[in-house]
């Protein structure tokens, strides 16, 4: 009200205050974005699809943005989204390279250890390491993922990654333990009826699905046989591995899975086209960790002898 006692308007707006920007909101947005599905992004993030879906929406309601085009195919970045996901990698860089040297300055061979590595071989030489690994070393706690997917480990997705690959990525140190090697495999009946014919091309096969469609024995099957011939297809060697054993057809599978089943009977020696490597490794700003440098040191030479099994020179113990 001014002198005169009429009312005066003021201006009462304030600035609108933007709401905040959460680390751990952008690391949701950045495994879809990475992953191209809900799905695949909570296998990253360890956490449920349903997770997953209600943070990528609520960030994008708190921000009132659109960051993705929801598609039959999966998740697709909006040109607004792919101008946030630029700036978040920034982030993610500079946060991943500071976590990497307070990890690395750790001494102690205590805490926790994240492993990635394939069903095939937690279901044949490594429940014993890692027990014998564990019984040595008691301060350290291992989280073990058995994944078909790559972890990245740059993005400290896990620390230690142990798989067949036929290079390792540049980014990782670590070591070469053996050649992985791959035979041919029936049913220890099918074999001794003698319905094995060496015309492979007339075999039924059971082969991996499109998710391991990049895998040695999906190529190599695409070169040797016809998908006609596939009883059934699968997205795990050791799901091939029961199937085969339950004389459904053949399979192609790590001599390390295949020679340690006493229902199984390789019908094809190794098959060189199939061949691989095995890989210890580690990102290096955290390889001398006095925790990542224990497990390292004991699981590579554990594995080292075992190499006549993994490489398919020596079968080695049946099982079942």
């Amino acid at each position: 009200m001014d002198l005169s006692g009429k009312k005066t308007l003021r201006a009462s707006r304030r600035p609108r205050i933007r709401p905040r920007i959460a680390w751990d909101d952008l690391r949701y947005i950045l495994a879809v974005a990475n992953a191209g599905s809900l799905g695949s992004a909570a296998t990253v993030l360890r956490v449920s699809r349903t997770t997953v879906l209600r943070r990528v929406n609520a960030f994008e309601r708190k921000h009132a943005v659109r960051l993705f085009e929801r598609l039959p195919t999966g998740y697709t970045l909006t040109a607004a989204g792919e101008d946030i996901l630029a700036t978040a990698r920034g982030f993610e860089a500079a946060i991943t390279t500071l976590e990497n040297k307070l990890a690395g300055q750790d001494s102690r061979a205590e805490g926790l250890v994240r492993v990635t590595t394939t069903d095939t071989l937690l279901a044949s030489v490594l429940p014993d390491i890692l027990a014998a690994f564990k019984q040595a070393n008691p301060g350290i706690t291992l989280n073990v993922t058995a994944s078909n997917e790559q972890l990245n480990l740059s993005r400290r997705e896990a620390d230690v990654a142990i798989r067949p690959a036929r290079q390792a990525p540049e980014a990782l140190v670590g070591r070469r333990i053996c050649s992985v090697a791959f035979a041919v495999y029936a049913s220890v009946d099918v074999a001794a009826k003698d319905k094995v014919s060496r015309d492979l091309s007339t075999q039924q096969w059971i082969a991996p699905d499109d998710t391991l469609a990049d895998i040695s024995v999906a190529r190599w099957l695409r070169t040797s046989t016809s998908a006609s011939r596939y009883a059934m297809t699968v997205d795990s060697l050791v799901a091939m591995r029961d199937l085969c054993a339950a004389g459904l057809g053949l399979a192609a599978l790590p001599c390390y899975l295949g020679d340690l089943d006493g229902r199984l009977a390789r019908v094809l020696p190794p098959v060189p086209e199939m061949a691989t490597s095995l890989w210890v490794l580690s990102h290096p700003q955290l390889a001398q960790t006095a925790r990542i440098r224990a497990f390292i040191d004991y699981v590579g030479p554990a594995l080292g002898r075992e190499r006549a099994l993994i490489e398919g020179s020596q079968p080695g113990r049946k099982r079942g």
